[in-house]
């Protein structure tokens, strides 16, 4: 067992001794969550929250903001603004959806697609609007180096029948991914077919490279990177591959894998990125790419990509991949060994003072988690409002914000104090 192997492992062991012996999951230094009176969100001391933006409540053009906030990433606007990009992930059957016209909707029977919300400096808000519309099921996405979201559809229907009655019906295929622009303009929805049509989870952009790496929400899941033919303009196509784990093919690697054990991987190249039903992970295991269990959140940090898979580990209950582009190898950082430690981790993003914040999608309480250099777990904050589930979990440019959702029934964050406590 290697240094770094026996320090993660025991960061953990200790901290689940501590979960059973009644001790909350902090690390030395970081104090109990503090309860709020309000009964929203709470949170470790030296913290405070402003609600920002609710589901139901009218938009700057009248409609009312969907709901299912999920995934939501920031970019720097005019004077110190935020401008906030988040996913609705709604599906045909529900209502009231992101409402627009058809002539920027990609499906007009699928009600999901994104809002634009711009913050003050002063954590205010300033205006919100649809920003993508037409789409099904927008779960994650990810930011690009020349500033724009892509929002991914974690749904892959296909027209089922021509009946009006049928509550799920759409009129073209879906299992995309969309890019949005951050400025205030709408146009008509394109889907990049060539980074993959399966049910998307979540990109990163290694942008040193310029390659997008892709997550699947799917039990046998694979894990993807595109390669565009041209930097920052990825409706030219590209090149779509599936990772392989060297010397063990079709590798299930959401039970009984090593932790923090690097090891090398290659790439295989697919060829039909676009299938008619939901078979690209069979043609990349056929091909000997790895399994993982429900492949979602994904971010970069320090040069690496850190990916989650949801009820990966031997407890079911998740997982934190890594993977180097630079020695092209993977390993697995952190494995949940109970709920009271980590629980479904989806969402996740590298905070400025260089630990994950992972956003909890499981049973009963939900907590913002945080996970250190070293693998050590703590709470960072509480769903207090109820069970649903965080997600979104971003920072503002100038790092000094956290802006966070609560899936249902839709509520938009922000928070901000001492993140260097403890």
């Amino acid at each position: 067992m290697g240094v770094a192997t026996g320090v993660a492992a025991a960061s953990l062991k200790n901290l689940y001794i501590r979960v059973a012996n009644g001790q909350n999951p902090t690390i030395k230094g970081l104090g109990k969550l503090v309860k709020d009176p309000n009964g929203i969100l709470d949170l470790s001391p030296g913290l405070q929250y402003r609600i920002i933006s609710e589901g139901g409540k009218p938009m700057s053009d009248g409609n009312p903001v969907p709901t299912s906030f999920d995934g939501m990433a920031a970019f720097p606007g005019k004077n110190g603004q935020t401008i906030l990009i988040r996913n609705h992930e709604l599906s045909p059957s529900q209502s009231p959806g992101v409402i627009a016209t058809e002539a920027f909707q990609y499906d007009k029977l699928s009600k999901g697609g994104t809002t634009t919300v711009i913050v003050n400096s002063d954590r205010t808000l300033d205006k919100e609007f649809v920003s993508l519309a037409g789409t099904n099921r927008n779960c994650g996405g990810g930011t690009t180096p020349w500033g724009s979201w892509i929002s991914s559809e974690e749904d892959v229907s296909t027209p089922k029948t021509n009946i009006p009655e049928d509550p799920n019906s759409v009129s073209v295929k879906h299992g995309y991914n969309f890019e949005v622009s951050t400025q205030e303009k709408r146009e008509k929805p394109i889907p990049l077919t060539a980074m993959g049509r399966f049910r998307h989870e979540a990109i990163a952009v290694d942008p040193k490279t310029g390659y997008i790496y892709q997550t699947e929400d799917q039990v046998d899941s694979c894990f993807y990177r595109f390669r565009p033919n041209k930097s920052g303009n990825l409706q030219e196509g590209g090149t779509l591959e599936a990772l392989v784990i060297d010397g063990m093919p079709k590798i299930n690697t959401s039970k009984n894998y090593p932790l923090n054990q690097p090891k090398a991987v290659k790439w295989v190249k697919l060829e039909d990125v676009d299938p008619e039903q939901d078979t690209l992970r069979y043609e990349a295991q056929n091909k000997g790419a790895a399994i993982f269990s429900r492949g979602e959140g994904i971010c970069l940090g320090n040069g690496e990509i850190y990916f989650t898979c949801t009820d990966g580990g031997n407890a079911e209950k998740g997982q934190i991949f890594r993977y180097n582009p630079v020695n092209e190898t993977i390993s697995l950082f952190v494995e949940s060994p109970g709920k009271e430690v980590l629980d479904y981790p989806d969402n996740l993003i590298l905070s400025p003072f260089g630990d994950l914040i992972v956003c909890e999608d499981g049973q009963d309480e939900q907590f913002l988690v945080g996970v250190t250099p070293q693998g050590e777990i703590y709470q960072l904050g509480r769903n207090a409002l109820n069970n649903s589930e965080f997600a979104g979990v971003c920072f503002s440019p100038d790092q000094k914000t956290m802006f966070v959702n609560i899936y249902s029934p839709g509520v938009t964050l922000a928070v901000w104090g001492n993140w260097q406590k403890g």
